[in-house]
């Protein structure tokens, strides 16, 4: 089988496609046929040796969709459709840059669905992390408002839409204000031109404040996204587009407003349940959903995937094919 190794720190030019033998699986694992996987910043981040722990040479991979190719304890049928992320896969052990790829039975979703594995491969955890954030996190409430920081990104496009549906007042932010025709097509009601503090153009749009704040950009935005939120709001950090883990200092009775509540999302403590994933799936079948695909790759092609990453400039998920 293929694969595509990272050996070294650096750059897209580190991948290795390497030609290696079928794993076989053990006890509790489960041998899934790749089929397609979308790409994630903390792969990036892994990429560039900043990601604590982990480990080189490594494929990297935090989710993919494929069928099931060999379960030995017979609990998955070979040809099952299946999806995975998180829990250590392309960081703890050998992940989903590859042709085949063992995975933890602990960590696969059956589904079913006529989709094209372009579209399936670029769910599991964008669907997961924005179903999360806003539901588990942010407990979003019909006729609430909502500013959704990082709108452009694929969680954030599909974030959009999701609260749109839900009945919400959306608001989303871009650096870049050619993107803003193209948020207020995807749903958002209002679009902010986001400079690094956009506290005073949020409270000119809601003069009390917004109830939800899904923060996208991370540690270097927090600060005023706390101070765009309500009394009795609700921020929640879930991305990190910034690249930056952590603040120089942190200091929570300066950071954070009074009553205003401070959560994070990360979909490998928390994961939506099977139920909630073949719903977004038939919403996706049925047109209530369009997901934001911005390029399809080859595995062959994942250093160019990687670099188109870099650039921030795919306008929605990067998908791979094997």
């Amino acid at each position: 089988m293929k694969a595509a190794i990272l050996k070294h720190a650096g750059g897209p030019e580190n991948f290795l496609i390497e030609e290696r033998a079928i794993p076989t699986p053990t006890d509790g694992w489960v041998l899934v046929k790749v089929k397609a996987f979308g790409l994630n910043r903390s792969e990036l981040m892994t990429r560039k040796g900043l990601s604590p722990g982990v480990s080189l040479p490594r494929v990297l991979g935090i989710e993919c969709v494929g069928e099931v190719e060999n379960d030995p304890s017979g609990e998955f049928k070979p040809g099952q459709q299946v999806a995975a992320f998180m829990g250590g896969m392309g960081r703890d052990f050998d992940g989903s840059y590859a042709e085949y790829t063992l995975i933890p039975k602990s960590l696969l979703s059956s589904f079913e669905s006529i989709l094209s594995w372009e579209q399936l491969g670029a769910m599991p955890e964008m669907f997961q992390t924005v179903y999360g954030s806003l539901h588990l996190a942010l407990k979003i409430q019909q006729g609430e408002t909502i500013l959704i920081r990082g709108g452009t990104s694929s969680i954030g496009m599909l974030a959009i839409q999701l609260t749109k549906n839900s009945g919400m007042t959306v608001i989303a932010t871009t650096r870049n204000p050619d993107k803003r025709e193209m948020l207020i097509k995807n749903g958002a009601d209002h679009v902010v031109i986001d400079d690094g503090y956009i506290a005073d153009k949020i409270n000119a749009i809601s003069f009390t404040g917004v109830n939800k704040i899904l923060e996208l950009i991370g540690t270097s935005t927090l600060k005023d996204s706390l101070a765009c939120a309500a009394p009795g709001g609700i921020v929640c950090m879930t991305g990190m587009l910034s690249e930056q883990w952590s603040f120089h200092e942190f200091a929570p009775m300066e950071y954070i407003p009074a009553t205003v509540c401070l959560t994070v999302y990360d979909s490998g403590q928390i994961r939506v349940d099977q139920h909630s994933f073949q719903k977004f799936i038939n919403d996706v079948e049925d047109g209530k959903v369009n997901l934001s695909i911005g390029r399809t790759f080859r595995l062959e092609e994942i250093a160019a995937a990687h670099s188109l990453m870099d650039s921030n400039t795919a306008g929605g998920k990067i998908v791979v094919l094997t």
